[in-house]
């Protein structure tokens, strides 16, 4: 890496050169980043997943910027223009734009009326009255020996005019100049918003900005996203608007030193400078810096409630019906096993007749005496209230059975794609959908990383910010998810291998071929017999890949192959055969890791082995927890204010949370409302998947709005001891209490 690279990240990052030379080393020797964060914390000073992709995205935008330097100076150079002061203040640029600002009076410009008045030869007559500050010889005296037919300046006005032009570009791609009205700018400037001509009295989500301002400094993201989507679908017009004398008279300042005969002609050039040419172009660059920092904050929005649903605690291996609802065109069931794999489908008609109810009764039934299924898992789209109103008045009570509600958003996605056509060819999308429900009940994780994120719904405006950028921000959190829970070698579909560190596409097709073709893997090891499986994808792989009941015993743990000696060393040191030492936290409280400490291997690996040990393919998902829903609330008109129901955080957006309340809108407690002290980032309160208590505020049937709080509902500050509402006990018949004991059966 280059020292002045080097140099640069170590001047911005918050750690030391050891920690960024290892990361960007690691990282050129094609490691990924779940893979450093969890095998090579000695290398990285234990920088998490976080910190290393700060490494890598800073090392990235300084490695384009210095590339952009080099390639501004040779462009000066070959314009033999460039001078040894100019090429070090472009060396010392740290930021895009400064450097862009710096290299403008040397870009190769298109014809405009500046270079049009140069090639007429009037760069001398702008440069003299530049260079008077508003003094010396009247500029009309000057232009008089400027007037030239031939070239159609027949006129001092026309010689002045073009002069004025010239100028008026060497102001406007002066650096210091744009740098300082640019942060002025940012500082002063105002959102001013307006509701399009003829717009003024439409009803719409826009409305509060049909005249609304507010400071560029401070406007949150959610509201400049929202404006530019209004701007777009021709509801709003919005500007940045500043006041412009301070502007004028700092420009004045600096080019009028006396107020001589040219100072009125610079006054009147500043000005056409300005309003043509410098508040247009920082305007235009100021809204896409204000889009890019809405843009960030969204994505961030959007990955941290992504990451929060795609570990939301999954069901386990249990027989599952899943159930897409439906009414005229009827419910479509779908059987799968204990893991996820597809046994039976049918179509019931509850919702049309009585003779329907019947007989959709009695196909229930059928299927689940067998398979003998253990949940039903119903979609939470049109019908889904009613369908499990069906469910409940037409089988008997069993504690055996879990019956729930599932949220079913981007299951049409999945039905519709290529991964769903390549598993079920032969399937309805309707019946991909519920397969689809069903899995997600299990694991919710392993099902959704075959849906495109976006589709997904716990964005906020993701389909108006950068989408290159979301995709990337998206990908990696995916990637961590994945690589944080591990993946069961000998189940996991393509999709869900495709994002274990290290695997391709290509690649992870390959494994699920081996599989089916030779049974299921037994160790390992057997992962080098693919074409393609080189050292390298196993180095980066292995150690997130699980094999239950596999040759050896930490094949189905977090350790990776290349430490299997140092748990060998253990368990002979112990005297106890290896099986035995896994999962015996008796004997491993007893080891200390010091003593297995060697060059590249210290405290921070050892730690983690012990504690993986200790816990053997343990799940760090949290324990799974059934909705439920108030059974009188089936539609928005059956909701009152004051009403108090328990509810599902669906998405978080920074102005509040949207709750799912058991009906088809979802309700939206507003960031006043979600605690009893100021809440700055929703997230900090409540997270996507979390089970909550809230009482309506209003209802607004006609713009389907349900205004929630959960801040009524809340205990006291001095009575809360952390986020979320207090849990209540579970009954002894709650869908917790009956999941705990089907999965501790399972288990056994």
């Amino acid at each position: 890496m280059p020292q002045t690279i080097l140099h640069m990240l170590t001047q911005e990052l918050p750690y030391d050169t050891r920690q960024i030379e290892s990361v960007i080393s690691l990282w050129s020797a094609d490691c990924t980043v779940p893979f450093m964060a969890r095998y090579r914390k000695e290398a990285t000073g234990g920088l998490d997943e976080v910190q290393i992709q700060e490494v890598l995205d800073r090392h990235r935008y300084v490695t384009e910027l210095e590339e952009r330097k080099q390639a501004i100076i040779k462009s000066i150079q070959d314009q033999g223009r460039l001078t040894e002061e100019l090429e070090e203040q472009i060396k010392q640029c740290v930021k895009k734009n400064e450097l862009e600002d710096i290299y403008l009076p040397y870009r190769p410009k298109r014809r405009t009326k500046a270079t049009i008045a140069v090639e007429k030869g009037l760069e001398p007559l702008a440069r003299s009255i530049l260079d008077s500050r508003g003094g010396g010889p009247s500029p009309e005296e000057i232009a008089v020996t400027y007037l030239n037919p031939d070239v159609e300046i027949d006129t001092v006005e026309q010689a002045l005019e073009g002069a004025g032009h010239i100028m008026a570009q060497w102001m406007a791609e002066e650096a210091e100049y744009r740098r300082h009205i640019r942060q002025y700018l940012f500082q002063k400037g105002e959102v001013q918003c307006r509701a399009l001509h003829g717009k003024e009295k439409t009803r719409s989500k826009f409305e509060q900005y049909y005249d609304y301002k507010e400071p560029v400094q401070t406007i949150p993201s959610h509201r400049m996203l929202a404006i530019r989507r209004g701007e777009r679908e021709k509801f709003l017009v919005f500007t940045i608007a500043v006041a412009e004398e301070p502007i004028l008279q700092y420009l004045e300042e600096r080019l009028i030193t006396e107020n001589g005969s040219s100072a009125d002609t610079l006054r009147s050039v500043i000005q056409d400078a300005y309003h043509r040419l410098i508040h247009p172009s920082l305007e235009t660059e100021l809204r896409l810096e204000v889009k890019d920092r809405s843009d960030e904050t969204a994505i961030e929005v959007f990955s941290r409630n992504l990451r929060a649903l795609l570990l939301s605690s999954p069901a386990g291996g249990l027989k599952t019906l899943g159930v897409d609802p439906g009414l005229r065109t009827g419910c479509k069931l779908a059987v799968v096993d204990g893991t996820g794999r597809f046994l039976e489908h049918a179509t019931i008609y509850p919702h049309l007749s009585k003779k329907g109810i019947e007989e959709a009764g009695q196909t229930v039934s059928t299927l689940l005496d067998r398979h003998g299924n253990q949940a039903i898992a119903i979609g939470n789209g049109t019908a889904s209230r009613e369908t499990l109103e069906f469910f409940r008045s037409t089988l008997p009570e069993n504690p055996e059975i879990i019956m729930t509600v599932v949220d079913e958003s981007g299951a049409s996605v999945y039905s519709a794609s290529a991964i769903a056509r390549d598993e079920f060819p032969d399937l309805d999308v309707s019946v991909r959908g519920a397969i689809s429900i069903a899995r997600r009940f299990q694991d919710p994780l392993a099902e959704l990383v075959k849906i495109d994120p976006k589709s997904i719904g716990v964005g906020q405006y993701q389909h108006d910010v950068d989408q290159k950028k979301l995709r990337e921000k998206l990908d990696q959190v995916v990637v961590s998810c994945v690589n944080h829970v591990g993946v069961d070698l000998n189940t996991a579909s393509w999709p869900l291998l495709s994002y274990v560190s290290g695997i391709t596409r290509s690649l992870a097709k390959a494994v699920v071929s081996r599989r089916d073709e030779k049974g299921e893997f037994t160790n390992r090891e057997e992962l080098r017999e693919i074409s393609r499986f080189s050292d390298k994808v196993f180095e980066q792989s292995a150690g997130f890949l699980r094999i239950r009941n596999g040759v050896h015993p930490l094949d189905n743990t977090a350790v990776h192959p290349e430490r299997y000696c140092i748990v060998e060393k253990m368990a002979e040191d112990v005297d106890l055969p290896l099986a035995r030492l896994v999962g015996n936290a008796a004997v491993l409280d007893t080891i200390d890791p010091r003593k297995y400490a060697t060059g590249d291997v210290g405290l921070p690996t050892l730690v983690d082995i012990l504690n993986e040990l200790r816990k053997p393919g343990r799940d760090p998902r949290q324990d799974f927890v059934a909705p439920q829903f108030d059974e009188k609330v089936k539609d928005i008109q059956d909701l009152n204010p004051g009403m108090v129901l328990n509810g599902r955080v669906t998405n978080v957006t920074h102005f509040g949370a949207f709750v799912d309340i058991g009906i088809h809108e979802n309700g939206l407690v507003h960031v006043s409302e979600l605690a009893h002290r100021f809440v700055r980032d929703p997230l900090d309160v409540v997270a996507v998947g979390d089970w909550v208590e809230v009482k309506v505020l209003s209802v607004d049937p006609e713009m389907k709005r349900i205004a929630l709080s959960r801040k009524a509902v809340l205990p006291a500050p001095a009575d809360r001891k952390k986020r979320g509402s207090p849990r209540r006990p579970k009954p002894e018949n709650s869908l917790e209490t009956k999941l705990e004991a089907l999965q501790a059966k399972y288990r056994k």
